[in-house]
């Protein structure tokens, strides 16, 4: 079968058995029941409580439920119930993210329209536009939007907005002509869709698919078949749990059987490997990285990217290529005039220095419907463009009425392409002025030019065209008064061309740089033309003069093998289609990349949601395509997209930084235990005291690294391979020689306070030592290559207030009485705690040692 818009009338009446009147309603009933009603189905999606229960399946978490039930079995409720708190938090946060996303075919919904105009056994009837059926003959009005997918019969002046469905900047005019080759969906001028806004005009067509059949409902389809995969952080952090896991009952199981076979009791062994399990779980991680997001969040709000879905934030750090729409993103989204040619050169900047110039500001300031109103443009953009091209000069349109008052017109109609004003003249009461805009080759032909001027003419029109500008000509005449307004249209003088485009916008210059420096891969990805698609990503620097652009219509025509062939030097795609869209997405994905996806419209939400970072514009986005997203950004900037991205690299270093910390901190603890278990030395810390360490003084340090300022080659580096451990480039060595440096120091000081004090004194002094390794380490490893004095130690006052705080919290479970019986500690004296403190303090100056050694190996 032919394609709808290939169909004559007839062809069309012949295939979906109607005609001009229209189904009889009998016909319409029985085509409801045998095809359904015209609407978007909803598959059913996943309950509120199943959302919620997957919350608690992540491995790290279901850890942190065994460390609860741990705690609750050796009696410390406090720290069950601030274990399942941080459980429960997470648990909240992670189901209203998920269930927000599930709402995205809610809003696509918004689209369809409770009541239409049809006709039926050749009368007119307005019905609900559920009740819609193939064959049925529409009648559409501008303001309302289309109920289905129609094939147009009539369309008098017919302008259509399909820029959710297409990403067409400007309104669309439609036509009845038929088109005979092959065209993409914003080619078919033939066709309305379901969902799209009637601007201008009116139109009668035939109703030719509802429901999930239109492209509407492809999109509804794609977007509920589209699932949205883990991110780097979310698989990183499991893989990680698992590691912990199978670490913490490895050690357990050791510490344990070695302990039984030492002749030590079951209940002292059971009660040193329930210990060590603690220590062995991060418990505040989950905690910590929750809260880092969300202040990242903020601070990315700051700068206008709004974060609907926090593991978004660390998923921009290793982001290695950005699909972006053109309209709005990359350009201003307003049309500009850039050239004027006046008949004998092109003119990048003008004034009114001669005549010539003076009538083509008439003209199209004249010639023109649209008004500014408090530097508002009202109505066309094109015509908005025009107004301001004007007024920059000093010609304003509501001051030149007054002198060239408007007295007739023939409008603007699809057919002639062309608009013409006619004005009395100030200078002469007996002629009038007649100002005419238009299409360059409707224009010209109604000149009185030759044939050497026309050809001149035509050749700068195609220069800027192939540029990607869209190019006006304006002509003018005088008449007599009185003379019939029915054959006027004729010998004119051509005045000269202007040339609009929709400009890049300044900051997309500068950003676009930085992307290629942080190796990242710009790709411009719209439903515009491929030419001008391809002129904005040569100014822009996304391509070069030689870049390949391919269009929705290549993408159909060639083979898979040969188009992942050349994806890797693609930067431009033009006409495409949603479909076409996921297959850019999922291509680029396949070959390894980290896909950030921009769009606004309805046509962009299933790629959104298929790409590993979803980006909605704040502005013009479609409400369909904010609830598939996993971003918005406020001011529908690109400029924008690329400091989110600075953002989540700054995050994703700060993550590993406190990961290093703690898992440094948990790795002494269970050395400790270890080797002291080993050497027959006592229980160096009890369960609570390592609760405390895991809980407290981790946390308060760990959330000040969150907020640690950039490393200053952040955006100087290639992206991370996301496949990349979260323990890769020394960090899981670092985790272990550390982790060793505490255990000997910790022990060497429960040695010293063994022969010199009690029990009490000497676990006393081991878990300050460790609450110690951990103050000074957290200063040595704000960052992995630079010294802490390049960095300043006032650079991070957060950090510093947090160690401030964990010192004295320190201070006071070791001297307060009331906290030293529930935390089991014993006051230090003076000499105790100074070799607390220069014991722990070790681990700062190794750390400054292992950078300085980094730092000179990779300057050789």
């Amino acid at each position: 079968m032919k394609p709808w818009y290939q169909m004559t009338e007839g062809e069309l009446y012949k295939e979906l058995k109607t005609d001009r009147n229209g189904l009889s309603a009998g016909e319409a009933q029985k085509r409801i029941t045998q095809y359904g009603y015209n609407r978007l189905e909803e598959k059913p999606g996943k309950s509120p409580f199943l959302i919620f229960f997957e919350q608690f399946t992540n491995l790290l978490i279901l850890i942190l439920i065994i460390a609860a039930v741990i705690s609750a079995f050796i009696g410390d409720l406090i720290d069950t119930i601030v274990i399942l708190a941080i459980v429960l938090l997470n648990a909240v946060i992670g189901f209203f993210q998920e269930y927000r996303a599930e709402r995205a075919l809610s809003a696509l919904k918004k689209l369809e329209i409770p009541t239409a105009t049809i006709i039926r056994d050749g009368k007119h009837h307005q019905i609900p536009s559920t009740d819609i059926v193939s064959g049925d003959i529409a009648v559409l009005t501008a303001g309302e939007i289309v109920p289905a997918d129609i094939r147009l019969i009539e369309s008098p002046n017919l302008m259509i907005d399909e820029s959710p469905l297409t990403g067409e900047s400007t309104p669309v005019e439609k036509s009845t002509n038929i088109i005979n080759e092959e065209t993409s969906l914003a080619d078919r001028r033939n066709m309305t869709f379901k969902g799209t806004v009637i601007t201008y005009g009116r139109g009668v067509g035939v109703v030719v698919t509802t429901g999930m059949s239109t492209e509407l409902g492809r999109i509804a389809n794609l977007l509920q078949e589209t699932e949205k995969i883990k991110t780097p952080l979310q698989i990183k952090l499991d893989a990680m749990g698992k590691r912990i896991a199978a670490a913490a009952l490895l050690i357990c199981l050791i510490i344990f059987i070695a302990g039984i076979w030492r002749g030590e009791s079951l209940q002292l062994m059971s009660l040193t490997s329930i210990s060590l399990a603690v220590a062995a779980i991060p418990e505040s991680l989950p905690a910590v990285i929750t809260i880092v997001l969300a202040l990242g969040a903020y601070r990315m709000s700051k700068v206008n990217a709004l974060i609907r879905k926090l593991p978004a934030v660390e998923t921009l750090g290793c982001v290695t290529a950005i699909c972006s729409d053109k309209t709005g993103t990359l350009t201003q989204n307003k049309m500009k005039v850039e050239f004027i040619y006046d008949g004998r050169e092109l003119k990048k900047e003008w004034s009114l220095d001669t005549s010539n110039m003076n009538l083509i500001f008439k003209a199209i300031t004249l010639c023109n419907d649209a008004s500014i109103d408090n530097d508002r443009g009202i109505g066309d953009p094109t015509e908005i463009a025009l107004l301001k091209a004007a007024s920059e000069i000093g010609i304003h349109k509501h001051e030149l009425e007054k002198s060239y008052p408007r007295i007739n017109e023939i409008p603007f109609d699809s057919f002639k392409k062309r608009m013409t004003t006619i004005h009395s003249s100030p200078d002469n009461p007996k002629i009038y002025l007649m100002f005419m805009k238009g299409s360059v080759d409707s224009v010209i032909e109604i000149c009185s030019i030759d044939s050497n001027m026309k050809g001149q003419i035509l050749k700068e029109n195609e220069k800027m065209a192939a540029d990607g500008i869209r190019v006006l000509a304006v002509a003018y005449k005088e008449i007599e008064k009185g003379l019939s307004m029915s054959d006027v249209e004729k010998d004119f003088i051509f005045l000269g061309l202007v040339g609009m485009i929709d400009p890049p916008r300044e900051e997309a210059y500068e950003a676009v740089k930085i992307c290629m420096k942080a190796g990242i891969v710009p790709v411009m990805i719209t439903g515009d033309h491929p030419i001008t698609a391809q002129a904005i990503a040569k100014r822009l620097g996304i391509t070069n003069e030689n870049g390949q652009i391919i269009t929705g219509r290549d993408m159909e025509i060639l083979e898979t093998a040969h188009f992942n062939n050349l994806l890797p030097t693609v930067r431009v795609f033009a006409r495409v289609s949603p479909e076409d869209k996921i297959h850019i997405v999922s291509a680029l994905k396949e070959r390894g990349h980290i896909v950030a996806m921009t769009g606004d419209g309805v046509n962009d939400a299933p790629a959104l949601k298929k790409a590993d970072i979803g980006i909605a514009m704040g502005i013009t986005g479609t409400d369909v395509s904010k609830d598939a997203s996993d971003m918005i950004l406020r001011d529908d900037n690109f400029a924008t997209i690329v400091k989110a991205v600075h953002e989540g690299r700054v995050i994703y270093d700060n993550i590993r930084k406190f990961i290093r910390y703690m898992l440094s901190t948990n790795s002494g603890e269970i050395l400790t235990m270890f080797f002291a278990l080993m050497i027959g030395m006592p229980l160096p810390v009890l369960p609570i005291q390592i609760l405390w360490i895991n809980l407290v003084t981790d946390s308060f340090p760990a959330l000040a690294l969150g907020v640690e300022p950039a490393e200053k080659d952040v955006m100087n580096r290639p992206p991370r391979d996301p496949k990349e451990s979260i323990f890769a480039r020394g960090l899981w060595q670092h985790i272990i020689w550390v982790g060793l440096l505490m255990s000997f120091g910790t022990l060497g000081v429960m040695e010293w306070g063994l022969k010199h004090d009690d029990l009490e004194h000497a676990r006393s002094m081991v878990f300050f030592t460790l609450a110690g390794f951990q103050m000074f380490h957290v200063m040595a490893i704000r960052s992995e290559r630079e010294s802490i004095f390049t960095l300043g130690l006032l650079s991070n006052k957060a950090l510093l207030s947090a160690e401030v705080l964990t010192f004295s919290l320190q201070l006071m479970i070791t001297y307060i009485p009331i906290l030293q019986r529930i935390f089991k500690t014993a006051p230090l004296s003076a000499i105790e705690l100074f070799i607390c403190i220069t014991v722990s303090f070790s681990v700062f100056i190794a750390v400054e040692i292992e950078k300085a050694y980094f730092r000179r190996k990779s300057s050789l």
